[in-house]
């Protein structure tokens, strides 16, 4: 079959960054982040989260390929910040947010083992 391998979807190659970022030469404060190995998945809600910052002018991505497993995220900021500074405060307010979906998922399950079992 000429479908590639499953895992060249998600292991990145020996020598391969999994971000690089490249700055827009035409728009002051815009620029390019490319992921390796990533999908809708990741570019929609680092899109959406993206959005939420007041000093993000501009957010969004694209995939090049279906068989290309990197996305392109683009963003467009306003004077007071970076394309860099709000991509990692996106990645950081990201990481909160699945740390706190993680948590309440994690005690909600104790509490749903902890009850009293219904005879069945």
């Amino acid at each position: 079959m000429n479908a590639p391998d499953r895992y060249e979807r998600f292991v990145v190659p020996e020598g391969t960054k999994k971000v690089s970022y490249e700055r827009d030469t035409k728009i002051v404060n815009a620029g390019s982040f490319t992921i390796e190995r990533e999908d809708h998945t990741i570019g929609n809600i680092l899109r959406m989260q993206l959005h939420r910052d007041p000093n993000v002018l501009f957010a969004g991505y694209k995939l090049p390929h279906p068989l290309q497993y990197k996305i392109i995220v683009r963003v467009h900021t306003a004077n007071l910040s970076t394309p860099t500074q709000a991509y990692t405060q996106a990645i950081n307010d990201l990481d909160k947010e699945l740390e706190n979906l993680k948590k309440a998922f994690e005690d909600e399950k104790i509490r749903y083992e902890e009850r009293p079992k219904q005879g069945y």
